[in-house]
């Protein structure tokens, strides 16, 4: 999404990233990725529950985070070990969503093409 953000703030819109993480390691990691987009914090996952993407790791699964070095607990600031599903929605003015890709497999997003076309058709509609 970085390589397209220029031509989706020409288009009028922005990019806003919402993070389990508690802000100052959604911070640290934002910075060392070179974000340059606004990320919030969403303590407990409340936005991600009322999309209903929450879901909570697997014991097996939290001993590979910790063993790779991602204290889950220690990032949410919780001892919940729920994250969301990755999700991007394109939400016009009148907050209707109007495009949205959810996908369990954190290995695939979106293609930022499909999100520029969605764009280009909400600014034609302007």
């Amino acid at each position: 999404m970085q390589l397209a953000l220029p031509e989706i703030e020409s288009l009028g819109a922005c990019v806003v990233a919402v993070s389990p993480q508690i802000p100052e390691i959604s911070l640290a990691t934002a910075q060392h990725n070179g974000v340059t987009f606004d990320v919030l914090c969403d303590r407990g996952n409340a936005i991600s529950r009322k999309f209903g993407l929450v879901f909570t790791v697997p014991e097996d699964v939290r001993r590979i985070y910790k063993g790779l070095g991602h204290d889950l607990a220690k990032a949410a600031g919780d001892e919940s070990y729920e994250l969301p599903i990755p999700a991007t929605y394109v939400v016009d003015r009148n907050s209707v969503i109007r495009m949205a890709f959810v996908e369990a497999d954190h290995m695939y997003r979106v293609d930022p093409a499909e999100v520029l076309s969605v764009l280009r058709e909400l600014a034609r509609e302007r």
